[in-house]
């Protein structure tokens, strides 16, 4: 089990996630889209549409499950259509100012982080809404 975890670590690293495991409060709300999330796999065809302006990483997908937000640098693009090169599940976890996370991965380069809340779910929620835990917070 230990190199099955290694190597998915240093797969993660490779594309520039961070594995963490620290734990962090959420200092701003996150409300999760309404929409189903979308999980792409590699060699998977999805259509391109615009990329986002508040998080110039992601550009928006169409797939024959749904639509949602994937990293660019997860694709390799063709004009409006793309191939998925990694594997990406677009899953946003709802948060209250307050709670505690753990943070099980850190994609620095897209300015998101994939959270565990205390009953067990799990999504991504922007690094702008965690802020550094504090005696009181634990």
């Amino acid at each position: 089990m230990c190199r099955i975890v290694r190597y998915a670590a240093r797969a993660l690293a490779a594309r520039g996630v961070t594995m963490v495991r620290v734990r962090r409060v959420v200092i701003q709300s996150h409300e999760a889209p309404t929409r189903a999330p979308l999980v792409v796999n590699p060699g998977q065809a999805v259509g391109v549409g615009t990329r986002d302006t508040e998080w110039p990483a992601f550009v928006f997908v169409t797939a024959d499950a749904g639509t949602g937000w994937v990293p660019a640098r997860h694709l390799s693009i063709d004009g409006d259509r793309a191939t998925v090169v990694t594997a990406y599940d677009t899953t946003e976890l709802t948060v209250a100012a307050g709670t505690v996370v753990d943070v099980v991965s850190d994609d620095a380069e897209s300015g998101w982080s994939w959270c565990r809340a205390t009953d067990g779910t799990e999504g991504w929620v922007p690094n702008r809404a965690l802020g550094a835990i504090s005696a009181g917070d634990a």
